[in-house]
């Protein structure tokens, strides 16, 4: 790879905070605004003034694109100046997805002007900064989980454009966007940061597999890296992807990410007797980074109900692992730090953060969960030791 255009760590805390900031179409064609439903956006000098005990100076919010822009090239970037200013408010420095899985009411990635509509946004949303923030450090991630919301919409009818069999189409369409507004960001303000955010899986065959089926779960595991290997112009180079343009490489990393390809059977990363098949996390982010060989990140990471604090032991008991090789891991994002409902239905919340939703208080009402509080601690003081 090419040298990095800015190699320092702009982070000011390994530990972070992400807030669910979807403005999506769910399953039912509904459209979900998460920061205003999880109570963020009423509650936003708490939510950051709760970080301070866990020394969380850092978060990934989103400007929610589709609240941006009800008019095609016509903003509303308030509820951002809101945000801007609490952060000040704060201390905490903000990282800000640009589109995280939600499009204005006329756009589907596989619309002729949805590419120039994001550039549109990129540049938009670069002047506004800057006139608030001069002199910051601008960290962005232009469209969060190609991989993800490309399936999601475009193979599994879960999200606009509600398709089938038309999951490389979509993805295809998001990663022109992408580089466009990447060039567009670049352009626009040379110092930027660029940190993309791709799911980390490990997809296996069945046992007894045949040769056909060993290599279906290969290509499927493959197709993983697809969208930061366009973005880098190892793929498609007609879309105009380049080295330069992978800065911070983010991965997202969930219990649910190792699975059997062609079933519903998960591997289980807790089971008495593990599968064979199972990877620990060091194993594949030490894979990830030798693709790369840039700095890294763990965007997203949680797990629902009582076992988080397991969960956080062994990400932190992971990533100590990589430090102590000398790989270049930057941080370790909660996502979702606060409690989130399901996309679908919005009245099951998941129990996933580091703070649950008292749904009978207004707001909802932020309840820390206490051995998740233990256990973040605790990983805390195990990973100072390998910084």
């Amino acid at each position: 790879m090419t040298p990095l255009p800015n190699p320092a760590n702009p982070f000011r805390s390994f530990w972070w905070g992400g807030y669910e900031c979807t403005d999506q179409l769910n399953c039912f064609g509904q459209r979900v605004d998460f920061l205003p439903l999880t109570g963020h956006l009423q509650l936003i000098d708490e939510d950051y003034a709760d970080l301070a005990p866990f020394n969380i100076r850092t978060v990934r919010e989103g400007i929610r694109w589709a609240q941006i822009e009800k008019t095609p090239y016509q903003y509303d970037f308030s509820t951002v100046q809101a945000q801007l200013a609490a952060g000040q408010r704060q201390g905490i420095q903000q990282v800000w997805d640009l589109c995280h899985f939600g499009y204005p009411d006329d756009l589907t990635p596989l619309h002729p002007l949805f590419a120039r509509r994001f550039t549109a946004l990129c540049r938009a949303f670069v002047e506004f900064y800057r006139r608030q923030r001069p002199d910051d450090v601008l960290i962005v991630t232009p469209i969060n989980e190609v991989s993800f919301i490309s399936w999601l919409g475009g193979d599994a009818r879960g999200t606009s454009p509600y398709c089938i069999h038309q999951g490389w189409e979509v993805k295809y369409g998001l990663m022109r966007a992408y580089i466009e507004g990447a060039h567009a960001l670049r352009a626009a303000d040379p110092g930027i940061r660029l940190l993309t955010t791709e799911p980390l899986v490990h997809i296996v065959p069945p046992p007894g597999a045949t040769p056909q089926q060993r290599q279906a779960a290969q290509d499927s595991h493959n197709n993983q890296f697809q969208a930061t290997d366009i973005l880098a112009g190892r793929m498609c180079p007609e879309l105009g992807g380049r080295p330069e343009l992978l800065d911070i490489v983010g991965f997202n990393y969930y219990y649910d990410n190792q699975w059997q390809h062609g079933t519903d059977l998960k591997l289980g990363w807790n089971e008495a007797v593990p599968d064979p098949r199972w990877l620990p996390l060091r194993e594949l982010l030490r894979a990830a980074h030798q693709r790369y060989g840039r700095p890294f990140a763990l965007t997203e990471t949680s797990h629902p109900g009582r076992d988080r604090p397991q969960w956080l032991r062994m990400v932190a008991q992971e990533c100590a692992a990589v430090l102590r090789a000398g790989l270049p891991l930057w941080g370790i994002c909660l996502y979702p730090i606060i409690d989130r409902p399901d996309w679908d239905h919005l009245d099951q919340w998941h129990q996933s953060g580091l703070w649950d939703a008292d749904l009978t208080q207004p707001g909802p009402a932020r309840v820390l969960h206490q051995p998740s509080a233990e256990a973040l601690r605790a990983a805390q003081a195990l990973l100072l030791n390998e910084q």
